[in-house]
């Protein structure tokens, strides 16, 4: 059977879902067809916080990484990405593991949007409440 030319890892977050795909290489990541640095529009500290899991392990100029994700804002698909990547890693390295466990890599943030309540204005807000 032929060995995997990557290494895969499915990470969420609020309603953003993102997918990675770890390639040996140099170190490029790539998100939805384009460079980290465009996609997130220059945002250096969202970009650092992409390639997080790899800077934990030590691996940043070992792997090219090609990320496609949709939903949510910025901030809610970098979280996912991170997760994504960090499982793509225990993929391959099992033993890097409880590295990335006791970084929280590998947690999944179960907050999400909560719905909307029949009678209220929003999930909790409702009318003032008045006496007489």
């Amino acid at each position: 059977m032929a060995e995997a030319k990557y290494f895969y890892g499915l990470g969420r977050r609020k309603s953003a879902t993102a997918r990675a795909r770890l390639y040996k290489g140099k170190g490029s990541v790539t998100i939805n067809d384009k460079p980290a640095a465009e996609y997130l529009s220059g945002n250096t500290t969202l970009l650092a916080e992409v390639t997080d899991p790899l800077a934990v392990v030590g691996k940043q100029k070992e792997y090219d990484i090609t990320i496609r994700v949709n939903g949510g804002g910025l901030s809610g698909q970098v979280d996912a990405i991170k997760l994504a990547i960090a499982k793509a890693i225990t993929a391959e390295h099992s033993d890097l593991r409880p590295t990335l466990k006791k970084a929280d890599m590998l947690k999944r943030d179960p907050r999400e949007k909560e719905r909307k309540k029949y009678g209220l204005r929003s999930a909790r807000k409702r009318e003032q409440f008045s006496k007489r």
